[in-house]
């Protein structure tokens, strides 16, 4: 899979490798959804492909599929790779954190000698979740790091991170993807969607492929189109409001529910963006309103039915419906 969008993190991560003098831990930073997980992937097995060879020639962070290493990351079965992340519990749910267990299961990784070169690789996705007793014991690890390892945290609130864990860790920051990386990722991410259904989520995914991809399997498009309809012609009948109220209610629809709470802000602020007048300014304070409303409901388990009908008036209001109607 190719990354796209990040050209100066590849350039500068592959001006560390070609040098020879490559920083053991790397802190990938930025927004989820941009493709760090990926970029992380790729770097780590560039690494273990160069040490094992045959040597790859490419001038791009990927290695070519046809290559031993990559075949063996693509079946999940590298001996000198690992990959941490939240794993499920008993209930197939995933636990909320990555455990001091999971950390100390590299101690035994790092004790073992490298299976196909000299070199090991760790993925930390993301390096957020660790639990504070997990975080301390990857601190000593980055402090005192085996010889010839690398370690790639993904992080996507780096400020909330240990300053020690920050501090030895060389810095990639990942912004949000232009509007061109988009379009490029989600053909390659969504090749059986049209080009419409995927140039209809780049405006809403706010640079992240992730989250454009969420949205896209959550069938979050009629729901926008009830949204986008209420701030166009009201809803009088209520028509739009019960429809999304019967559809994001209940514990089936919460993914879904939480999703299009997340998405409306921006669903609003696009609709004001193509307008003007007292229409704007009547979708500029929807907005706000909105993003009050989709923030706080969360937080206080209000009722889903209650609050789609109280964001529907909201946006109604944008058509010039009075509140209440």
């Amino acid at each position: 899979m190719r990354l796209f969008g990040h050209d100066a993190e590849v350039a500068a991560f592959r001006s560390a490798l070609d040098s020879g003098a490559i920083h053991h831990a790397w802190l990938l930073a930025g927004p989820r959804g941009v493709g760090k997980n990926l970029f992380a992937t790729q770097a780590a097995q560039r690494i273990l492909a160069q040490a094992a060879g045959p040597a790859v020639a490419s001038p791009e962070l990927e290695t070519p599929a046809e290559h031993p290493v990559a075949r063996l990351f693509a079946a999940g079965s590298h001996p000198d790779f690992r990959r941490l992340q939240r794993e499920e519990n008993d209930k197939g749910d995933l636990r909320r954190n990555i455990t001091i267990a999971q950390v100390r299961k590299l101690i035994d990784f790092f004790a073992l000698q490298p299976a196909l070169s000299d070199w090991r690789a760790v993925v930390v996705d993301s390096v957020d979740d660790l639990e504070p007793s997990g975080a301390n014991a990857l601190l000593k690890m980055l402090e005192e790091p085996p010889g010839r390892s690398i370690f790639f945290l993904v992080s996507h609130s780096p400020g909330r991170l240990l300053p020690t864990i920050r501090s030895r860790c060389r810095l990639l920051n990942f912004g949000p993807l232009s509007e061109d990386a988009m379009t490029a990722a989600l053909a390659q991410a969504l090749p059986e969607s049209c080009g419409g259904e995927r140039a209809a989520l780049v405006p809403l995914a706010r640079g992240s492929v992730g989250r454009a991809l969420a949205f896209a399997e959550l069938d979050l498009a009629p729901l926008q189109a009830d949204a986008t309809a209420m701030m166009r012609d009201g809803d009088p009948s209520n028509l739009h409001r019960s429809r999304l109220a019967q559809a994001l209610s209940g514990k089936a629809a919460a993914p879904r529910y939480a999703a299009f709470l997340e998405l409306l802000p921006a669903i609003v602020a696009d609709h004001a963006r193509g307008t003007d007048g007292g229409r704007r300014r009547r979708a500029l304070k929807a907005y706000e309103q909105v993003r009050d409303v989709t923030a706080f409901a969360p937080r206080h388990s209000l009722d889903p039915g209650a609050t789609l009908f109280q964001l529907g008036t909201i946006l109604a209001s944008v058509a010039g419906e009075e509140r209440g109607g």
